[in-house]
């Protein structure tokens, strides 16, 4: 049986990958920190599940010999690099070292699965934007998730390590507990309406199982010139549109009213080129309104 480990399982990206690679036949070894159950754990396709931090000791304990080794561990908030930025280097830079070097030493024949971020391109004028269009983030999260990038890149050119890298634009889906449209559901369920940014501001949204999808394209890809592909669906909608749709699926009067002021670190329009992925075979298969109202829904009914 093929086998994959997926550092940060427990994570909202790395459970649904973890899923993923269970369904398509892998046996699906987990590294990380969360207090889930082993009957959770289990659901999500996960056969082994161990409580660590990623090191290169606890690689060598408990990772084997994977087929495929899937790096979700690391820090998923722009907010957080800006507090934090120590931490956040750690958690997505430290980690992927460790991964890529047990890689090298035990598993050379593994191929390197990286999701990376959007945010490594920075303020953009030119959309939609390019794999190779210029890397400038502007937050220690970018910043942090473009040295991983430059990581999987030198063990590939002096190693011939084979990785693939998605750059996730902005995923969603059921289950996920914090971002806009958690914090959204929060408000707009007991009438707060006021929201930062204008609400002109372009996002490309990715479902998580579409993003899961892309993630096991990349691994089939890998290669030692490391391959890099969009994480998006190449079509960007404003968060006025998202969040009025949501207000609506939410059943509540309150309407979405927008401050104008901007949070440090983030850009204003993103929008991907998916050139590279569709080169893979992949394309994105949800509907974004269906799965916002689905998403309504799920809160409701969990909020209850």
């Amino acid at each position: 049986m093929k086998r994959a480990v997926v550092l940060g399982a427990a994570g909202f990206v790395g459970r649904h990958a973890a899923r993923a690679f269970a369904a398509a036949g892998y046996e699906v070894t987990g590294i990380g920190h969360g207090g889930w159950t082993r009957d959770v754990w289990r659901s999500w396709g996960i056969a082994d599940w161990h409580v660590a931090d990623v090191t290169l000791d606890s690689l060598l304990t408990y990772a084997g010999d994977p087929d495929v080794l899937l790096q979700c561990a690391g820090s998923g908030s722009v907010a957080f690099s800006m507090t934090h930025p120590v931490q956040d280097y750690h958690r997505s830079v430290t980690t992927t070292l460790a991964a890529l070097e047990f890689t090298r030493l035990h598993a050379p024949e593994c191929r390197f699965v990286l999701p990376s971020s959007a945010a490594v391109y920075g303020a953009v004028e030119t959309m939609p934007i390019r794999v190779d269009a210029p890397l400038s983030p502007v937050s220690p999260y970018g910043t942090h998730k473009k040295i991983a990038e430059d990581l999987c890149v030198s063990y590939g050119r002096h190693f011939a390590l084979r990785s693939g890298i998605v750059r996730l634009f902005s995923v969603y889906g059921i289950g996920l507990r914090k971002q806009l449209l958690w914090d959204a559901c929060r408000k707009l369920t007991v009438g707060e309406t006021g929201f930062g940014g204008t609400g002109e501001e372009l996002r490309d949204w990715l479902h998580i199982e579409d993003a899961s999808a892309l993630l096991m394209a990349a691994a089939e890809h890998a290669s030692a010139d490391v391959p890099i592909a969009n994480g998006g669906v190449g079509t960007a909608a404003s968060t006025g549109h998202v969040l009025a749709t949501l207000a609506d699926a939410l059943g509540t009067p309150a309407r979405p009213r927008f401050t104008g002021e901007r949070r440090a670190g983030d850009p204003v329009d993103y929008e991907a080129d998916i050139a590279q992925a569709a080169a893979w075979g992949w394309s994105p298969r949800r509907n974004l309104d269906a799965e916002l109202a689905a998403y309504a829904q799920w809160y409701l009914a969990d909020a209850a």
